[in-house]
């Protein structure tokens, strides 16, 4: 496989996010281009207060600015700005390994795949705090659940796209959410992804993460809600509906056995409240309805961008 690798490796471009991390950046910049000799890397920095810029150029890295804050938005103008047929998106902290992308780069190409993933795999107690690790599981599980496959790293700064996935890929998140959306993008749309377990190191002394693990939790658990009501609007609605509904019965069911006994009607704004959910239930339900169509249309709209691009293996 090795001799089929090499010419590939030409249309291979490295995107590395950057934001603050002139301590090590270069370093990566090197390791990358060790393992991807024929790679050309980019990073694009995120309005950095120290020589990010000066470090990764002295490296030979390719560097473009963009000025609005977040990894989301990064991404955004990586995706729209490179042209490659397969692109290799790594975090610049230095905790990811750079061999593992070789492995990554020819799994795609070898079972045309349009996403791998590396799963990160540590045995430094320090690499991963602890809240990151119960919230990238529940995420991940959550996800699972939802989008019907299971993910075992959600949010993973560590992935190969092929050209079809970068170019029909939405983009819509702002910041650390943008992994979720990379997941639902490809689990939506039934891509052939993989994933390839690799190491994961802790930062360097000096390096500080950017994820803020309440703030940016927060942010992903929107942006997983979100997704959903976008992606399944139906069930979605349909489950807030049946909730409405079977509190309106709730409520409706004590006024209707003392309505058939006495023919009164004791508690008339509890029949009101009852009779205001129900008509709620059923609004939430054809909402749900309609929006689904909306969701099919917008979906059927990113497949045919999709299948506009030919595969890895066909590059």
């Amino acid at each position: 496989m090795t001799n089929n690798v090499e010419p590939i490796l030409a249309k291979v471009a490295v995107l590395i996010p950057c934001h603050n991390e002139a301590l090590v950046i270069g370093k990566v910049v090197q390791n990358f281009r060790e393992a991807l000799p024929s790679s050309r890397i980019y990073v694009f920095d995120n309005n950095s207060t120290d020589d990010t810029i000066g470090e990764a150029r002295k490296a030979g890295a390719i560097v473009r600015c963009v000025p609005l804050q977040g990894k989301g938005n990064v991404v955004r103008r990586m995706f729209g700005d490179v042209e490659a047929d397969v692109y290799i998106l790594v975090d610049g902290d230095g905790t990811y390994h750079a061999p593992s992308s070789r492995e990554m780069v020819e799994k795609l190409f070898a079972e045309n795949l349009d996403m791998v993933v590396g799963c990160r795999i540590s045995t430094e107690q320090v690499a991963f705090r602890r809240g990151h690790v119960w919230g990238n599981q529940l995420f991940s599980s959550v996800v699972t659940r939802l989008f019907g496959r299971r993910c075992a790293d959600l949010l993973s700064g560590y992935r190969a796209f092929s050209k079809r996935f970068v170019k029909s890929f939405p983009a819509m998140a702002s910041g650390f959410e943008t992994e979720t959306e990379f997941t639902v993008h490809a689990l939506e749309l039934r891509m052939p992804i993989a994933e390839v377990p690799t190491p994961y190191c802790s930062r360097v002394q000096g390096s500080e993460s950017k994820l803020n693990t309440y703030k940016d939790g927060l942010r992903i658990t929107i942006a997983i809600l979100r997704l959903f009501m976008l992606e399944k609007p139906f069930i979605f609605f349909g489950l807030i509906g049946t909730g409405l509904g079977v509190t309106s019965v709730m409520l409706a069911a004590p006024i209707l056995v003392h309505y058939f006994e006495t023919g009164l009607v004791p508690r008339l704004p509890t029949a009101l409240l009852s009779t205001g959910l129900m008509l709620l239930a059923f609004l939430s339900i054809f909402s749900g309805l309609i929006l689904d169509s909306v969701a099919r249309g917008r979906k059927e709209s990113r497949l045919l961008a999709y299948l506009s691009f030919s595969g890895p293996s066909e590059c």
